[in-house]
């Protein structure tokens, strides 16, 4: 199933990096998703190309009953996010790989910081697909609408923490 979903940040692509590259950053949204921070690491300077990886363990509470069959109480998610060096214009692109634990879903795609003065457009253009015959499409098309939200609530938060920030 296709994810496509993008918004605005009202703040500059160069701190939007340094927001999403930050581990008290990851451990504020791990705490807004209920969820624990299990490991996070950025390799690479963010002035350049770098990756970051985070690890969260979240409660399953509001995953889709189809995919609680296959999960416990809690579920451990790895995102890791392979960011570009900017650009002249400072725009920047990843590639993204999202895996779940004990649960045959994926999520690859694309993700780009698009730098307009002030403000930047974050989106995404991912591919969520899982491995199970028969029900993986459902579970998949289960998923699309929670990685929707994740982004959506990344966003927010990223916007929250600068504005306090400044």
């Amino acid at each position: 199933m296709a994810l496509n979903a993008s918004t605005q940040i009202a703040h500059p692509a160069d701190q939007v990096i340094a927001t999403l590259s930050d581990r008290g950053f990851a451990e504020h949204l791990t705490k807004v998703a209920n969820g624990s921070l299990t490991d996070f690491s950025v390799n690479g300077d963010t002035a350049g190309a770098f990756t970051v990886t985070t690890v969260r363990s979240v409660p399953t509470d509001r995953v889709p009953d189809i995919a609680r069959k296959f999960v416990g109480a809690t579920i451990e998610i790895t995102q890791v996010d392979e960011w570009t060096a900017p650009d002249a214009a400072g725009n920047r692109s990843a590639t993204v790989k999202i895996s779940v634990a004990g649960v045959p879903v994926n999520v690859s795609g694309t993700e780009q910081l698009t730098a307009q003065g002030e403000t930047s457009e974050f989106s995404i253009d991912a591919k969520v697909s899982s491995s199970i015959p028969f029900i993986g499409g459902k579970l998949a098309s289960a998923a699309e609408p929670y990685l929707g939200k994740a982004l959506n609530l990344q966003a927010a938060q990223v916007e929250a923490w600068l504005s306090k920030q400044a």
